[in-house]
């Protein structure tokens, strides 16, 4: 054989080996393949893996073939051999279906020259003519070389699997993934600043989202893998399914598209809520849920938005937030910070306190706790409660302690009620509870006394915090420490830059005026102090002057109707200490329940009440 022979222009037989050009086409390749067959030649010492990656780009590796040698050829096999016909005759036909082949392997003997007439020489088959037989009977891919080498090996007869087909691996289908930590809900327990666990509360219940945050994926469909027949033929893959991402995305959401995938993100800060039925995201300002409050399913609430609840809030659990709206009962407490408390149902046994924003009960209020601190209250019906507000309104009130700025009760049944303005339509006993009705009148030190008391105090303030910058400007004066803050102030911005020499002198000026420093940083420290006290004095002035105008409003009591031993009498509080309907439940309760020292405006059960402020003795009896 010559040093180098080109039995097609992809194959190059050389004498160290047979190579292919793995850019010609496959086609090409095959075709070179197949002749060399149908001359009756094989491959000898053939890498039937890489040679099946070259023809078909599969096999039972999945690594790519090997770099390319010296002039883009790469290595399939040692050598190219005659496949002799003697031994040819030793290979029997496969049997062929299911898209597998089977072969009976069984001791074979050669004729013997010496003897024609013996049983012969006894022979095996080789695996590369094993292949090269194949070829010839139509399988062209997916022979079992281990199978088949280890029937070879065997001393006994025997049939075998030998080839089959390679199934086409149907693609992935398009999905979703999430590729955040915080759209899951941890039912931890919450710990504490102080590092104990809250076994009332979770650690995070409603996940609460920033712009921009990154909430769900598409991971693209695959195409698949193709497979190949036994005689070579491709078999085409199924490709996966696509989907949409878009169909998640609801409201404050949108989809991007970027050079890492398609993701769905979160436009705008919030709660998230995920429809059960859509499975659409969408980034809510209040957060709904549908569970209720309980031990169970939420624990105690600590929210920092607004918050709607369609389940019952149940006792001892506690809602805390914003705006917050109740569809069910309530047996808990509700915490609001600013919003508005709604309750669509009933509050009985628990409480709800608003520190900045108005209460409104649509069913019954019962044994229960309603302050507004800075707050509007409404109820339809209140049965044995605790109701303080700025303004208060109430149709019905049995054996309840109403206070408030402005207090209007349609009936009242064995109630006290106390207000700087009060009406009621119709007032009476009921049982052993009597009805009380209070009008609040300030009492205590004159205001202007303290108005003018605490002027005085703030003014001495000032002087003290003007004596005290008059001391510091007289000891920043000197010479020697003007000079040494000058230069300190230019070092410190950077302005100069001191040689060793000036910085030991710098050193020295420091030293020298360490004692007057440290004197002006005493007193800059007392007029700071001063200055302070003086605005915290005009902050209480500020107040004091807004409870002098509220104390020279006009009082006023009206009971439209008596139908009962009631009692109108006035009770004093100290503006200073702040309104009534600030204190706390239970000194609420004792202020009206207690023993009442105030003037008796009207005792009586039946006829109208009317006193005004502006009235004096003109009062009304009817």
């Amino acid at each position: 054989m010559s040093t180098e022979a080109s039995t097609e222009t992809c194959i190059a037989v050389r004498a160290d080996g047979v190579y292919a050009d793995p850019a010609a086409p496959r086609a090409g390749l095959a075709a070179a393949v197949d002749a060399i067959f149908r001359e009756g030649k094989l491959f000898a010492g053939l890498d039937y893996p890489i040679f099946l990656k070259f023809l078909f780009g599969a096999g039972p590796v999945s690594a790519a073939a090997p770099a390319a040698a010296g002039g883009g050829m790469v290595r399939i096999a040692a050598e190219v051999l005659p496949f002799a016909p003697a031994r040819r005759a030793l290979y029997r036909s496969l049997k062929i279906g299911g898209g597998r082949a089977e072969y009976y392997f069984e001791p074979l003997w050669l004729p013997d020259p010496a003897d024609p007439d013996g049983p012969g020489t006894p022979t095996h088959l080789d695996i590369d003519e094993f292949i090269a037989d194949a070829w010839s009977k139509g399988i062209r891919f997916g022979i079992e070389l281990d199978a088949v080498r280890a029937a070879i090996a065997a001393p006994k007869a025997d049939r075998v699997m030998v080839a089959q087909r390679l199934e086409p691996v149907p693609g992935e289908d398009a999905r979703i993934v999430e590729v955040s930590d915080e759209l899951h809900r941890s039912n931890a327990p919450r710990q504490l600043a102080d590092g104990r666990l809250d076994l009332h509360s979770f650690q995070n219940r409603f996940p609460q989202l920033k712009p921009g945050l990154r909430l769900l994926q598409k991971i693209a469909a695959s195409a698949g893998s193709a497979g190949v027949e036994m005689s070579g033929v491709p078999m085409a893959a199924t490709p996966g399914s696509d989907t949409d991402l878009g169909a998640y995305a609801g409201a404050g959401t949108r989809v991007e598209r970027h050079p890492d995938g398609e993701f769905l993100v979160a436009q705008r800060a919030g709660f998230l809520a995920v429809d059960a039925k859509t499975s659409r995201m969408s980034i809510e300002d209040k957060i709904v849920s549908h569970d209720g409050v309980s031990a169970k399913t939420t624990g105690n609430l600590q929210l920092t938005g607004d918050y709607e609840e369609f389940g019952q809030v149940q006792e001892n659990r506690e809602i805390e937030g914003e705006g917050i709206t109740v569809h069910a009962d309530v047996y808990g407490r509700l915490v609001s910070r600013g919003g508005t408390i709604l309750l669509h149902a009933n509050l009985v046994g628990g409480s709800a306190r608003n520190k900045r924003g108005d209460i409104h009960v649509r069913g019954v209020a019962s044994s229960a706790l309603v302050q507004a601190l800075d707050g509007v209250v409404v109820l339809e019906r209140a049965e044995n409660c605790i109701v303080a507000g700025t303004r208060v309104t109430v149709a019905h009130a049995v054996n309840c302690e109403i206070v408030g700025d402005e207090v209007t009760v349609g009936v009242a049944e064995g109630s006290a009620i106390a207000g700087r303005r009060v009406t009621v339509d119709v007032a009476l006993p009921r049982k052993q509870g009597e009805m009380l009705v209070c009008l609040l009148r300030p009492e205590g030190p004159q205001i202007g006394e303290v108005i003018a008391a605490v002027s005085q105090r703030v003014a001495q303030f000032g002087e003290l915090a003007a004596r005290h910058k008059d001391a510091v400007a007289a000891l920043t004066n000197r010479s020697d420490l003007r000079r040494y803050l000058m230069v300190a102030s230019r070092v410190r911005k950077k302005e100069i830059t001191l040689s060793p020499e000036q910085a030991q002198q710098f050193q020295r000026m420091g030293q020298d005026v360490a004692p007057a420093l440290k004197e002006v940083a005493d007193v800059s420290a007392r007029a700071k102090a001063a200055e302070a006290e003086q605005q915290k004095g005009m902050q209480m002035l500020a107040g004091l002057e807004a409870q002098r105008l509220d104390a020279a409003c006009v009082s006023r009591v009206e009971v439209k109707q008596v139908q009962g031993e009631t009692q109108v009498r006035v009770l004093g509080f100290n503006p200073i200490g702040g309104s009534p309907y600030l204190m706390a439940p239970r000194e609420i309760k004792t202020r009206l329940r207690g023993p009442q020292h105030g003037e008796l405006l009207f005792a009586g059960s039946d006829g109208r009440f009317v006193w005004s402020s502006e009235q004096g003795a003109d009062a009304e009896t009817v």
